[in-house]
């Protein structure tokens, strides 16, 4: 039996009503995928296989909606997918979610969405990934006594905003090198990410001169909800606001931190 992405659901809530957003919880069933699409994961375990074919699919049915025909969303070199000629989009995928998000480029820059477990960051992570202000920005909000796991909701906001950058930027950007502060809300709220200059460990990194300020990417608002033992962040950039990608320089310093 085929099973069908659903429109409705949290990610559906957090972007525009330009861009169209679809999940599921289970994985999917339906028409044969492209041959370029098997190929990226012919020699990978059967659930990480699932789990590549489902977001696509879920994906396939956003298209679908914005009236663009089906073709392969196959993962470049750098690990992130190539989306249509006139589109942008992005995908996550955590144990039991999957969802898309894709909007025509005339509407958008890019969009960002990123979902991950509703729980703490481990200690060591999240030194990895916060600064010293965002770990006191984190505790301030956890006096406040809500049940969220803000720095969760951290490392989320930052995966989002990673996923409209790169691709406007064609290159690295660390955890250090932006920075977010979260508004809290009951089960959903908002949050800004910005880049900032000087990140607490770029002068260990080859890129050390590198000041992502200076590239005029801006700064975004994006919302975030809680739910069905998830965290959801969602970004979008309205057509226009984001630097073109001949702006940009390139690096091969660094490790894209997704592949999807």
């Amino acid at each position: 039996m085929t099973r069908t992405t659903t429109a409705s659901g949290v990610i559906r809530t957090l972007l525009p009503a330009y861009a169209a957003a679809r999940e599921s919880t289970c994985e999917l069933t339906g028409p044969e995928l492209f041959e370029a699409e098997r190929r990226q994961v012919a020699d990978v375990i059967p659930a990480r296989r699932a789990e590549y074919l489902t977001v696509r699919r879920v994906a396939r049915a956003c298209l679908a909606e914005l009236g663009v025909q089906p073709v392969p969303l196959v993962r470049g070199a750098d690990g992130a997918p190539r989306w249509p000629t006139g589109t942008v989009g992005s995908l996550t995928h955590c144990r039991g979610y999957r969802a898309a998000a894709v909007a025509r480029s005339r509407d958008a820059d890019g969009l960002g969405i990123d979902a991950e477990p509703c729980t703490r960051l481990p200690a060591r992570v999240l030194a990895q990934v916060a600064s010293a202000a965002e770990r006191s920005h984190l505790d301030e909000l956890a006096a406040a006594g809500a049940d969220v796991p803000w720095c969760r909701l951290l490392f989320s906001a930052k995966e989002a905003y990673y996923k409209v950058w790169y691709p406007a930027m064609g290159r690295w950007l660390g955890f250090d090198d932006a920075e977010v502060v979260l508004e809290p809300g009951g089960v959903s709220g908002t949050f800004v990410v910005r880049p900032v200059s000087g990140g607490f460990r770029r002068g260990r990194r080859a890129d050390a001169a590198f000041d992502p300020v200076a590239t005029g990417f801006p700064a975004l608002r994006g919302r975030w909800a809680t739910g069905g033992g998830l965290v959801v962040t969602a970004l979008a950039a309205p057509a226009g606001s984001l630097p073109r990608p001949d702006q940009a320089g390139r690096t091969t310093t660094g490790t894209l931190r997704w592949a999807q």
